[in-house]
């Protein structure tokens, strides 16, 4: 049952109705796994499977593709060697995925020497966008795809940690002068011109504003609008909630190096406290019982797709 607030407006789900349903679901290729210590992991990546397609199943029905397979696509990176496409979702372990792929594809001898920089504007990695359509539709139906997802409050939280409660060069001036401009009375200069100290119920009014201010960012997009589940049959559904376990299932899947781990390090802030349910309880709390369920409400697809319960 959709909440109240979602049946005035456009129902979400109906960003699905009248898409292409990819064909049911393949299996994994098994052929690298060695030893019997993945049987509870791959079970677990079987239900997810399982889930996501039903749901998929659930709210589609005439097999007719609305959207721009170019822009599908765009936050899709590509691996050549392992064949191996991997969706970007911000705060759910992206960095350490990037430097996975670079380790894959020969452009690092290990994932612990990659800086954040490199990681992110080095530019080493290339996406599916750039390729023709017949490169696209090629790899979209012979390489492995993946995608990361994380609870969607705990992500939310996190990028506005990661982006407002840190000096910022690009958050602060774009985002942080524009809420504070809109959604703080009697703002003061220093703020107005800094864009420093944005406080979280001000970024979740940007956020649920249909007016807002300046446009949406991929850190705190919803995960079915980064990354089309529906219309991606990916083959892979790992959780940050489970990061490790999933990552190093999922390599032994693609024949990556037998000395590979998924990397265990905090990208940047490493001596900030993770953010975690208690964390997002105390950043809750600063909200209004409405706020909190409109918040939801904006992630509401996130939730069902991926099986996290209600907070």
């Amino acid at each position: 049952r959709l909440p109240e607030q979602q049946k005035t407006s456009e129902s979400p789900l109906s960003w699905f109705r009248g898409v292409y349903l990819p064909p049911a679901l393949h299996p994994l290729n098994k052929t690298f796994v060695k030893g019997g210590e993945w049987q509870d992991t791959d079970s677990t990546q079987e239900k997810r499977r399982a889930f996501l397609q039903d749901f998929c199943r659930k709210y589609n029905s005439r097999k007719k593709l609305q959207t721009h397979l170019v822009h599908l696509v765009s936050r899709i990176y590509v691996e050549d060697r392992h064949k191996v496409l991997y969706c970007e979702v911000p705060k759910a372990g992206c960095s350490n995925w990037k430097r996975v792929l670079m380790v894959l594809s020969g452009l690092a001898a290990s994932a612990n020497n990659i800086s954040h920089d490199d990681v992110h504007y080095g530019k080493h990695l290339r996406k599916l966008d750039s390729y023709d359509l017949k490169g696209i539709y090629t790899r979209l139906n012979m390489y492995t795809k993946f995608i990361f997802v994380r609870d969607p409050m705990e992500r939310l939280v996190s990028a506005f940690r990661d982006k407002f409660e840190h000096p910022n060069s690009y958050y602060h001036p774009v985002f942080g002068k524009a809420i504070i401009r809109k959604y703080r009375h009697n703002a003061d200069e220093e703020a107005l011109k800094t864009g420093s100290g944005v406080k979280f119920k001000e970024f979740i009014q940007y956020l649920l504003d249909f007016h807002r201010p300046i446009g949406m960012d991929i850190h705190w997009e919803q995960v079915s609008k980064l990354c089309y589940p529906c219309l991606i049959n990916y083959d892979f559904i790992g959780k940050f909630e489970t990061l490790e376990e999933d990552a190093n299932y999922f390599l032994q899947l693609v024949g990556a190096p037998a000395n590979l781990k998924f990397p265990k390090f905090k990208d940047r802030h490493s001596s900030d406290e993770r953010t975690s349910t208690e964390v997002v309880r105390q950043y809750l709390k600063e909200l209004s019982k409405e706020e909190r369920q409109l918040t939801y409400d904006f992630y509401y697809l996130d939730y069902l797709m991926f099986n996290y319960t209600s907070p």
